[in-house]
Order: C-alpha cells, then sequence, then structure tokens
C-alpha cells in the first residue's frame, strides 16, 4: 500500500508534490505574447507564454536555441490574452509584420 500526501495549494504559491498534481489547466490560464531585445544583437524576439517569468528565464538560461546568443534579453512589450489560441493568433501578426519599426511602435505605445 502506498501512502501520498497532498500538500494544498495556497494563491500565489507553487504547488508542491509530485509533477502530475502540478499541472493546472489550461481552460482558466492566462497566456502573454511578449518581446523581449537582446541589446547586444541589437534583434527583438517575440513569443507567448502562460507564464512569463519562467519563459524570460528560460532564454536567458540558454534553453532556447534561436535566443541563446543574444542573451542577456530584457522584456520590453507583453499582452495578455485569455486563450493559447488568441495569444498565438497575435504573435503570428505580430512575426508577419516582420518589421522593427512596427515592433518598436508597438513598445511605444502605453
Amino acid at each position: 500500500m502506498c501512502s501520498l500526501t497532498v500538500t494544498p495549494e495556497v494563491a500565489g504559491s507553487s504547488p508542491v508534490g509530485p509533477a502530475s498534481f502540478q499541472k493546472r489547466s489550461t481552460l482558466s490560464m492566462d497566456f502573454y505574447v511578449y518581446i523581449i531585445y537582446s541589446q547586444s544583437r541589437d534583434r527583438y524576439y517575440i513569443g507567448y507564454s502562460h507564464d512569463l517569468s519562467l519563459r524570460l528565464i528560460h532564454h536567458n538560461d540558454g534553453w532556447t536555441k534561436s535566443t541563446k546568443s543574444g542573451i542577456p534579453w530584457k522584456l520590453v512589450h507583453s499582452e495578455k490574452y485569455k486563450s493559447r489560441a488568441e495569444a498565438l493568433k497575435r504573435e503570428k501578426e505580430i512575426k508577419r509584420m516582420k518589421s522593427k519599426t512596427y515592433i518598436e511602435e508597438l513598445i511605444r505605445l502605453p
């Protein structure tokens, strides 16, 4: 017989326990479209994620091949969406523009 202890989740904290208990439903999760900037490469990168802070850490730790050479990256813009589909649509829209000027204008918006 196996005993399993599950620690209750407290608002604002990460759940503790097996990975299977740490997964959260994407039905109620917000997603973000983000733009990060590398001063060393003078480049922008557009992406989306449900965890913006963790995603930026991954970019700056070299987990993403396409951004590894631009470390350090700085978050310069983000937009919040209620679904993954909406965020993905917006990410593709920004990427289709293929315009540094468009991105810089977007960043300047309040």
